[in-house]
């Protein structure tokens, strides 16, 4: 998700005849900093990873473009972990996916093992009480980064209790992070909630979630450590109060499992879209198969952009460096992003790739599955402009997703994109939590993992070639060069629409509405 924070918070300003004066946060207490320990190599699942690696080999990667199996995958190294568990989330659900890796994680911990669970505080309201208790456990440790002070039942009031520190509060950690033991991680774009892994009646994304062992996870974990020990955290028991004046024991955990909907049993396909079958039985024989390259671990640092301007922010951040990785482009590039505010800067970037024959290839999200239709406003500002510059552009279709069940059975549910990917040149790949919008690169912080390796981006375009042929609209300009129509192809037959596909009344009236008055740094 990408929420437009400003945007809320002036509707939530309207709440503040009825609260009163604003709260503030309790003082940091001193703590001491923690550190990852060397991982122990007799663990199993450091065993596992020590068997699949092949001499000489950097970092091995399983791409999970299937959301069952990217859950199924977390909750099978959770069950194996012995050491330790850190997860790193910008929203963490109170609902059936949520409690099932956390009754998961809690098991882990009641065998032993040391939880570091890390949670943004954007989407607490409904999430806090559950995490509290779960912190009450031996051996778990819960913090949630950047906190609200006050009003924290609710999304609109947590902005309207603090109308003086937006600016803080518009600073979100956007990352997405798994690590068991220190030896296997899993990145990408999905967050904890049943709509990332295909579990929601309403609506349901497809992402991309990389399973990853080798030397690159080191890099991952000292990531997790430098915003777990960072001023912008605070532990969840400074920042959620007691409810109902009963403070917390570890036992409240599974009263509060216990009075909500039976926990999901994971329907698991043969295989996925790459052929692949769940980790399961791989981790049984004691061998997983990967595919090897050259990877480092990329991160904003967890004070962006508190302690420098935005033009430092975006200097830094990890949205500069997969436009550079882009400007290196000497042939192709692909690139999938649900949000697309590319920026003057960018499209001129883009239409200097294009001069030089570079063949840019942008997938995103129509105005019907945009589940932020804010950020389609600035999105549609440059698609004319990036139609020019060359690029060919692709907006992902609802129907034809939920239709084509290549990235499971969406039911009746609608169809989003949420996959945050990027492969140069059939080469070198990016896969992580960024956005190519401005939040991303001047508010969010955000993490991912850049690999050469041209096995693994094959596989990635194989994925981004099936949400971009058989999932979405292709946009064109009509015949008179001006206005826009959308193309799709099955077989021979080719339908053509001449204005935003699917949407809705609403959807449209809505976009006509806001697109004059959104500016772009809000997006």
């Amino acid at each position: 998700m990408n929420p437009s924070l400003l945007v809320r918070f002036l509707l939530a300003c309207t709440f503040l005849a009825t609260l009163g004066a604003c709260g503030s946060l309790p003082e940091q207490r001193a703590r001491a900093a923690e550190q990852a320990e060397a991982a122990d190599g007799t663990t199993l699942l450091a065993r596992i990873a020590h068997a699949s690696t092949p001499p000489g080999s950097h970092s091995g990667f399983r791409l999970m473009p299937l959301g069952v199996y990217s859950l199924d995958a977390r909750i099978q190294l959770a069950q194996r972990a012995q050491r330790s568990l850190v997860l790193q989330y910008y929203q963490l659900e109170n609902d059936e996916v949520g409690r099932l890796l956390l009754r998961t994680v809690r098991e882990a911990a009641l065998r032993g093992v040391q939880v570091r669970i890390l949670v943004d505080d954007l989407y607490t309201a409904n999430s806090q009480h559950l995490l509290l208790a779960l912190s009450r456990t031996p051996n778990v440790s819960v913090r949630v980064f950047n906190p609200f002070c006050c009003g924290r039942d609710g999304f609109l009031t947590r902005f309207a209790a603090s109308p003086l520190d937006v600016a803080r509060l518009n600073h979100r950690m956007h990352n997405k992070l798994f690590i068991a033991d220190g030896v296997m991680a899993i990145v990408g774009g999905r967050n904890i909630a049943n709509e990332y892994f295909v579990l929601s009646e309403a609506q349901n994304f497809i992402d991309m979630d990389a399973l990853i062992v080798g030397k690159v996870v080191p890099q991952l974990e000292t990531i997790f450590y430098a915003y777990w020990n960072s001023a912008q955290v605070w532990p969840i028991s400074e920042i959620v109060g007691a409810e109902g004046g009963h403070r917390p024991v570890d036992v409240d955990f599974d009263d509060r499992i216990a009075m909500t909907k039976p926990l999901p049993k994971l329907m698991l396909p043969a295989s996925d879209i790459l052929g692949y079958g769940p980790i399961t039985e791989e981790l049984e024989d004691g061998r997983l198969g990967l595919l090897w390259g050259h990877a480092v671990a990329i991160a904003d640092p967890p004070t962006k952009p508190a302690t420098m301007t935005a033009q430092e922010a975006i200097a830094t951040s990890v949205t500069m460096t997969v436009w550079e990785m882009m400007r290196d482009a000497k042939h192709q590039v692909d690139l999938s992003s649900p949000y697309l505010v590319p920026g003057d800067r960018g499209v001129m970037a883009i239409q200097a790739m294009t001069d030089r024959n570079v063949k840019v290839t942008l997938l995103t999200n129509s105005l019907a599955a945009n589940d932020e239709p804010l950020v389609h406003t600035g999105y549609a500002r440059y698609r004319e402009r990036l139609l020019r510059s060359g690029a060919d552009l692709y907006e992902l279709s609802p129907k034809r997703t939920t239709a084509g069940m290549r990235f499971d059975d969406f039911g009746k549910s609608l169809g989003r994109l949420h996959a945050k990917t990027l492969a140069i040149d059939r080469a070198r790949v990016y896969l992580g939590s960024m956005n190519l919008d401005p939040r991303s690169a001047t508010q969010n912080t955000e993490m991912g993992v850049v690999v050469e390796s041209p096995e693994l981006a094959r596989e990635l375009l194989r994925i981004f070639n099936v949400s971009r042929i058989q999932n979405s609209y292709r946009v064109l300009f009509a015949d008179d060069g001006v206005s826009l129509r959308w193309s799709t192809r099955e077989g021979q037959k080719e339908e053509i629409y001449s204005s935003e596909p699917e949407a809705s009344l609403m959807q449209k009236l809505y976009y006509l509405l806001m697109s004059p008055f959104m500016p772009e740094s809000l997006l």
